[in-house]
């Protein structure tokens, strides 16, 4: 029963005392407390794709999201009241974790899930990578401020990285070691 318990708990990450709480006493808990965060599914994609559509120029296709499932990418959707809200995706391999993309539905934004989602990969990163690794654009300033203010320092430039309106972006490189 308990190995059937540790694994419902892989799956969710869910406090339902908080949702009690809520309920009973409206104003003892925030939004953040009731975020959801859960593995993400086949069924969660068109959410997914709405999302990855409203943030960039140049969205991930369905078949991107179908490859990090069939890789065994560590995929998670953060979901209010069965609602997607953002989505999070980290790849591991040799002692290293790599985040492939994080991202907040834009009404959503700069209410704590980007960082919700991110401490949410680095534990599940922690004692199975040495080191997190991320590119970010240099234009997304906010997303940079949260990495740097997580503790993710630049270690490099990637030239041409992204593709942009005017042909490619450099990404910045960022690390995170792991102890």
């Amino acid at each position: 029963m308990r190995g059937l318990m540790d694994k419902i708990k892989n799956l969710v990450i869910y406090d339902a005392d908080k949702e009690f709480y809520a309920k009973v006493f409206p104003d003892s808990v925030t939004k953040k407390d009731l975020l959801r965060l859960r593995i993400m599914t086949h069924a969660d994609l068109p959410s997914v794709l709405e999302i990855e559509r409203k943030n960039y120029h140049f969205p991930w296709e369905e078949d991107i999201f179908t490859d990090c499932f069939k890789a065994g990418y560590s995929c998670w959707v953060c979901e209010l009241d069965n609602k997607v809200l953002g989505y999070s995706l980290l790849s591991m391999a040799v002692g290293e974790a790599h985040i492939l993309n994080i991202s907040v539905d834009p009404a959503e934004q700069k209410q704590g899930i980007g960082r919700k989602m991110l401490e949410h990969l680095i534990e599940i990163a922690r004692g199975r990578a040495e080191t997190i690794f991320l590119e970010v654009r240099p234009t997304n300033t906010a997303a940079i401020a949260l990495y740097e203010d997580i503790g993710f320092n630049e270690i490099g430039i990637r030239k041409g990285y992204y593709p942009a309106e005017n042909g490619r972006e450099d990404a910045i490189m960022l690390a995170l070691e792991l102890f």
